[in-house]
């Protein structure tokens, strides 16, 4: 009687250990492409930023050279 009832814990364990396991599984995989958008975003943003200082400083040197030359 005590193996019957050990066997049958065993495969309900079993059960709820594959279901983890597939849970933790496709939370991964989520996971991974969540963190390449994510990535994405963030090297839009670097060279939105790289841009955007590029141009002010062009702008800054430009009035630089007006106020210079008058």
């Amino acid at each position: 009687m005590k193996i019957k009832n050990i066997n049958e814990y065993r495969d309900g364990v079993m059960t709820h250990l594959m279901y983890i396991k597939e849970r933790v599984d496709a939370n991964h995989s989520h996971l991974e492409r969540v963190n390449g958008r994510l990535n994405k975003a963030e090297n839009n943003i670097t060279k939105l930023s790289t841009i955007v200082a590029t141009l002010f400083s062009i702008l800054t040197i430009a009035i630089t050279l007006v106020g210079t030359l008058l």
